[in-house]
């Protein structure tokens, strides 16, 4: 391999690999704050936090595209 082929190719591999890695980018995060002035172990609280999920799970999966902090 001449020197002007290897350079040619060491080039176009420093230009496609950005595009490659743009390409993999996973689906944005999004967090939520839930806050309440209950108990973690309070039966409202854990009601209200198991109506709260139930209602997320139309289209938002924790962990995946939905971060959740309690507080």
């Amino acid at each position: 391999m001449r020197r002007r082929e290897f350079i040619t190719l060491i080039g176009g591999a420093a230009v496609a690999s950005p595009l490659a890695a743009r390409a993999q980018q996973r689906e944005r995060m999004r967090r939520i704050g839930f806050l309440m002035n209950l108990a973690a172990d309070d039966p409202v609280s854990q009601a209200r936090n198991a109506a709260f999920l139930r209602a997320l799970q139309e289209g938002w999966t924790a962990g995946r595209n939905l971060q959740i902090e309690y507080r």
